[in-house]
């Protein structure tokens, strides 16, 4: 069974934390699918609001700028037309959303991997208690942030169940949030 330090903030270790199943200690790193849960998560960030204006979109009148017939310049139905100067774009990029869905057993294979790296290179911290008592203050988190978390050199997953523990975080630059998905990602592996 593999074992993690538990520590308090002034990086005393207080516990050990195992972990049930296969163990995180025995499983594979698996490079293809820590890049595609990688790229699936930059992909559900992506605003996808670029957009060129059509034929149907850009300013002109309808209306045909000349007769068909006789006057020795070519034929031509409207000023918006694509070939002609300040006219629609043909195929231009549109609004979109770039998310899509891991399969929930490669997303999980995927965190036991990332997981797993972590254990066998020492990098893995578990924080003992991390509470603001009920205060939203960031400079608490910030200097609880500077004494320990930071001198580690790991990055931070803070779970959205404390919701003060969030809302002081959010606002410090150096500091990623992410939400993590329901129950805890170590005692599933």
């Amino acid at each position: 069974m593999a074992t993690v330090d538990i520590k308090n903030l002034n990086n005393e270790v207080v516990g050990k934390l195992g972990s049930r199943g296969r163990g995180v200690q025995r499983a594979r790193s698996t490079k293809g699918l820590m890049h595609l849960a990688v790229k699936q998560y930059l992909a559900s960030q992506r605003s996808g609001t670029h957009k060129t204006k059509t034929r149907a979109e850009v300013s002109g009148s309808g209306k045909k700028p000349w007769r068909q017939k006789g006057t020795g310049r070519a034929r031509v139905g409207e000023i918006r037309n694509p070939l002609w100067r300040k006219g629609g774009t043909v195929f231009g990029p549109q609004p979109r959303d770039y998310e899509y869905h891991l399969p929930r057993k490669m997303f999980r294979a995927a965190l036991q991997s990332a997981l797993a790296l972590k254990f066998k290179d020492n990098q893995l911290n578990v924080v003992d208690a991390f509470s603001l008592d009920g205060s939203q203050d960031e400079g608490v988190f910030a200097g609880a942030d500077e004494a320990w978390i930071r001198s580690q050199g790991s990055a931070r997953s803070i779970t959205r169940k404390i919701q003060n523990l969030w809302l002081a975080a959010r606002n410090l630059g150096e500091v990623q949030l992410i939400a993590e998905p329901a129950g805890d990602a170590l005692s599933r592996c």
